[in-house]
């Protein structure tokens, strides 16, 4: 039976949740038979929107016109899919789906657990490492009786999805690189990133060697021109306090087009994918630059644990990637979030001298590294392919048990008819 199906998520924003919500929705496309979409499209918080036109982006935009129609003509749906933090979890349809990137940390904030319960009725996230997150954290509480609950934690399933590879061809962005030593970063700025140090240990090593280069893609907020005359000077800034040094530093801001981040990962210069940010809910970037053979430097916790990895002959998950030693601890004043990262939860801090090293190793043991980046180019092309995870993907939404009682129905209601 085909169900209607309202994804709530920011489906035009050029976000990680943006992405998400396309990836959620490409899904669904896959089993046309199964669901007839309608998008509810939110925004994210300050971040731009998708400007190209795609067949993807005409049907999303068709698709939201489309759901306000509906909505006007006071028709239901059978479902809904929220691609969002769990505080916006909300009832809207018979069945609700929770699909939240998760959390980097080590704790989820009670006000995720109480609309995890009350709102929705299945919670999928983006990794393994959300997953146990969202499963091992419980408070004492009391309930509206005055009775102590002890372990109060999510009581609604809760299960974890991976991306799927996309084809991914590059588009030439209008930028010249002095250097022939380049490693790549890509992050939104901000106290989870780590870019500060990224930026500066990396200038540290590298202060007397003009043929390397850091090429950083960021922003603050959005893609906008006050945008990035802000993340100049809060670049500027940073460098100012470095002293002199001889490499470069490159930075790359706005919209790009969609196969102007595989030309980086593909570029002949580039050396490695650099991520020692405290915590990914997945780490898109890392697997992007993956998918390309791109060698990644990065630390062995949170999301990206889920495809860095590759089974050897004993079948023990082996990371493949320049690892970055890392400690747990409490995250930063500056980083807690009311509702949504807590104050006694903990993160990963990158060590210093370890990032350092990993830097330099890339350099001296080039060809080792690069041999292993396509080693795990190859895993992830043969197990993270869109036909497998969409399936995968479709059975968390209507599992097949579901469908298949569905069918019987409608059997049994057409012999009754006849």
């Amino acid at each position: 039976m085909r169900k209607s199906i309202i994804v709530k998520g920011p489906a035009l924003s050029r976000s990680g949740y943006g992405e998400q919500t396309r990836y959620a929705i490409r899904a669904l496309r896959s089993r046309e038979d199964l669901f007839d979409v309608y998008i509810l499209n939110i925004p994210w918080g300050s971040t731009g929107h998708l400007t190209e036109q795609t067949e993807e982006t005409k049907f999303l935009r068709e698709c939201i016109v489309k759901t306000q129609q509906h909505i006007q003509s006071k028709l239901g749906f059978d479902m809904s899919l929220q691609v969002t933090i769990p505080n916006e979890f909300e009832k809207i349809a018979p069945v609700n789906i929770g699909y939240t990137a998760g959390i980097e940390t080590t704790k989820v904030a009670p006000q995720w657990i109480d609309k995890c319960n009350a709102m929705v009725d299945k919670v999928i996230v983006v990794s393994e490492h959300s997953r146990k997150v969202f499963e091992n954290t419980t408070y004492q509480i009391q309930d509206n009786a005055g009775n102590t609950l002890p372990n109060w934690g999510v009581s609604v399933p809760v299960q974890s999805i991976a991306y799927a590879t996309r084809d991914l061809e590059a588009e030439s962005l209008d930028l010249e690189f002095t250097t022939t030593k380049n490693f790549l970063t890509v992050a939104q700025w901000g106290p989870r990133k780590n870019l500060e140090n990224t930026i500066g240990w990396f200038v540290q090593e590298f202060r007397d060697e003009e043929d390397v280069g850091l090429v950083v893609k960021t922003t603050t907020a959005n893609d906008s021109q006050m945008d990035y005359m802000h993340t100049l000077k809060r670049l500027e800034s940073l460098l100012s306090h470095l002293g002199e040094y001889k490499c470069k530093v490159y930075l790359v801001h706005g919209e790009l087009p969609p196969g102007g981040l595989v030309w980086l990962y593909r570029h002949p210069t580039m050396k490695a994918l650099i991520n020692i940010g405290h915590g990914e809910g997945y780490g898109l970037p890392l697997f992007e630059a993956a998918q390309c053979g791109l060698p990644l430097i990065t630390l062995t916790w949170s999301g990206q644990l889920d495809f860095i990895c590759k089974p050897n002959k004993k079948n023990k998950q082996v990371p493949h990637v320049i690892k970055v030693d890392y400690d747990v601890a409490k995250i930063q004043p500056s980083a807690v979030w009311p509702g949504v990262l807590q104050e006694d939860s903990m993160w990963a801090y990158a060590r210093e001298t370890s990032y350092k090293r990993a830097l330099r190793e890339c350099l001296d043991k080039e060809k080792h590294h690069k041999s292993r980046a396509l080693n795990l180019q190859k895993h992830i092309l043969e197990n993270f392919t869109p036909e497998a995870m969409y399936e995968k993907f479709v059975n968390l939404i209507y599992p097949e048990d579901l469908r298949a009682a569905a069918e019987a129905e409608i059997d049994d209601l057409l012999a009754d008819l006849l």
